[in-house]
């Protein structure tokens, strides 16, 4: 009788701590909870407000730093309409990208958390301080299609958004359009600027369900084709790729790395553009720290919104 109380005991006390374990999983509605708490606890200034594991790190613009320094110190305003959120349950981390305030001047923000046993194990931000003290258009709100929720139809796996996020970072560091799935109503936004398409305006909203936006103007060039013109032959590398965000209902998927600029050159071939041979680019070497949003759908990449940060040329990832 002594062995079978002792027997169940053991058993009781594993299903307890089994429970405990699924209980510290965060769901989604929970991860996007946790997202807001935390950009909220950084204006307030308040990394107490936050659980965090006591071995967390948080990195800043590829620089380590401890809760209460970078923007724990500098934030001085909240999000605006401009807020992405994208939780990943699978990975337990949760990303985004928000317009807020640093000093008393807007910034784009990315960040990511993730999370273990409900507690915060690794923090990052990537800010970016806009030029001026007006916001662009193109930051005061999320672009419509951003937020909405992907049909049946049209959804692709966690995995498959994954693999198409990181193979925007292979066309693009092999010059390559084709490497990538661009849809041809493809919309890419920097740092508030429109990159591309570039020689027209794109109407519409690139709704799933709807037809596709026309991308066939006079003198269009497209998320593709300007890649295959090799725009970006002057990018030397593309480290630090780090995709582990996708969030199957939104069709969302965040990936973060390094563009690395040798600048050995200061002339660059371009094929195919009947108005140039070459393009001229005088720089010094220098990184792009960078996180990309992509939004995904019917296995093409529609969207891309993107904050990059400049740093000296061999930065490490922080990480």
């Amino acid at each position: 009788m002594r062995r079978f109380f002792f027997l169940l005991a053991v058993v009781v006390m594993f299903a307890f701590n089994i429970s405990n374990i699924f209980a510290a999983e965060c769901d989604r509605e929970c991860l996007i909870k946790m997202a807001d708490d935390y950009l909220s606890a950084l204006v307030t200034h308040t990394p107490g407000n936050m659980s965090f594991a006591r071995d967390a790190r948080t990195v800043e613009n590829a620089k380590q730093i401890k809760p209460g320094e970078g923007l724990w110190k500098t934030a001085t305003a909240g999000p605006t309409e401009f807020k992405i959120i994208v939780p990943d349950t699978f990975s337990q981390q949760v990303g985004g990208m928000v317009i807020m305030q640093s000093e008393g001047k807007p910034a784009q923000v990315g960040f990511r958390l993730k999370l273990s046993n409900g507690k915060i194990v690794e923090a990052e931000h990537l800010v970016s301080l806009l030029r001026g003290t007006e916001i662009p258009d193109t930051l005061k709100k999320v672009r419509p299609a951003i937020p909405m929720e992907i049909p049946y139809e049209y959804a692709d796996s966690r995995g498959r958004l994954i693999h198409i996020a990181k193979s925007y970072y292979d066309a693009v560091d092999l010059n390559n359009g084709n490497l990538a799935p661009f849809a041809d109503d493809c919309d890419r936004i920097e740092n508030g600027y429109r990159t591309a398409p570039t020689g027209g305006h794109l109407g519409g909203v690139g709704i799933p369900g709807t037809a596709p936006r026309p991308a066939g103007l006079l003198g269009m060039v497209t998320c593709r084709s300007q890649i295959n013109l090799q725009n970006f032959e002057y990018i030397s590398d593309i480290v630090d790729r780090r995709v582990e965000i996708a969030d199957t209902k939104t069709g969302l998927a965040i990936g973060f790395s390094n563009f690395r600029h040798k600048m050995d050159k200061k002339e660059y071939r371009l094929l195919n553009d009947p108005g140039r041979d070459k393009v001229e680019r005088k720089y010094d070497p220098f990184d792009m720290i960078a996180m990309h949003i992509y939004k995904i759908w019917g296995g093409e990449i529609h969207q891309i919104d993107t904050v990059g940060v400049m740093a000296p040329f061999n930065t490490p990832s922080g990480w």
